[in-house]
């Protein structure tokens, strides 16, 4: 059976979100974020988007600020040791946009309700928590078995899925370091939970590559819809064991989120008023982005 070849670009693999879609972006706070595909989301001026997440960071604040999103599904938005997502929080102060709040637990085990193709993903813990008074989508019931109160929590039930990862080859398989952490451990939860997966990884590498390390392999060529390769494509966060964090990089960002208006410059400098992803890094410069590199772990 012939195998088909799912590498694209940036372009086209953004080009197939329609607006209105449940999305969900991996990574986890401030690491491995897939930033090219998000940026890419609005540079193409996606709309209406619902974001559903785990622990989200940047990637969040950016869709945020570039108008992107409607609402958003998670546990927390942040900056972690950057401080605060001030995107996040100016639209949901002022009611632009829809905040739905999950324990962070529940929040992936949404997720893995998903996967499973479960209705629901039953929970013991939400007693006397706001969380579930006041989302109506949580529904509580008295357990068959115990006769405990239980909680109902909805999957999270995204339509596309959007990930970063180290190394794919041109058929969607996709590879990860063999120590691995938090951020790739969601990935992987992630991609389980949807049909439609768009991976950007950091290089393309043959097939013949992957199968002498088949272990690796935790994103299966069945499961992606689009491979692109983006080297960098999780800047300004890191992705354990090739690059680190831009600390400058995320300093200019949270000066810039400070205003909306201010914030508006810095999408155009770094986003919309760039024609694409390489366009981005020769902004940044080679000798600025070889600083970064941190390669204790093989490739």
């Amino acid at each position: 059976m012939k195998r088909t070849v799912k590498l694209t670009s940036l372009r086209e693999a953004i080009g197939t979100v329609s607006d209105g879609e449940r999305i969900a972006l991996g990574g986890f706070a401030i690491y491995q974020r897939p930033m090219a595909l998000a940026a890419e989301l609005v540079r193409q001026h996606k709309k209406q988007l619902t974001l559903v997440g785990i622990v989200n960071g940047i990637e969040a604040d950016l869709l945020i600020g570039g108008g992107v999103l409607r609402s958003i599904e998670t546990s927390y938005v942040g900056l972690e040791r950057f401080g605060l997502a001030r995107n996040f929080r100016r639209a949901a102060e002022g009611g632009t946009l829809k905040t739905v709040d999950y324990p962070e637990l529940i929040a992936w085990d949404r997720f893995r309700a998903s996967q499973e193709g479960l209705p629901f993903w039953p929970c013991t813990f939400l007693g006397g928590s706001g969380v579930a008074a006041s989302n109506p989508e949580i529904v509580p019931f008295v357990c068959p078995v115990s006769a405990s109160k239980m909680w109902a929590v909805p999957p999270a039930s995204p339509d596309v899925v959007l990930v970063h990862a180290p190394l794919g080859d041109e058929y969607g398989n996709v590879a990860f370091h063999n120590r691995k952490m938090l951020p790739q451990s969601a990935d992987i939860t992630l991609t389980r939970s949807c049909d439609r997966v768009i991976v950007s990884v950091e290089k393309i590498v043959s097939p013949q590559q992957l199968s002498r390390q088949p272990h690796l392999v935790e994103i299966p060529a069945f499961r992606t819809t689009h491979i692109v390769e983006v080297p960098f494509g999780a800047h300004p966060t890191s992705v354990p064991g090739i690059y680190d964090c831009d600390e400058r990089a995320f300093l200019d960002y949270v000066s810039a989120s400070a205003t909306p208006q201010s914030f508006a410059q810095w999408l155009h400098q770094h986003v919309n008023g760039l024609a694409d992803h390489q366009a981005y890094l020769d902004q940044l410069g080679s000798a600025r982005l070889l600083a970064l590199r941190n390669m204790e772990i093989p490739q």
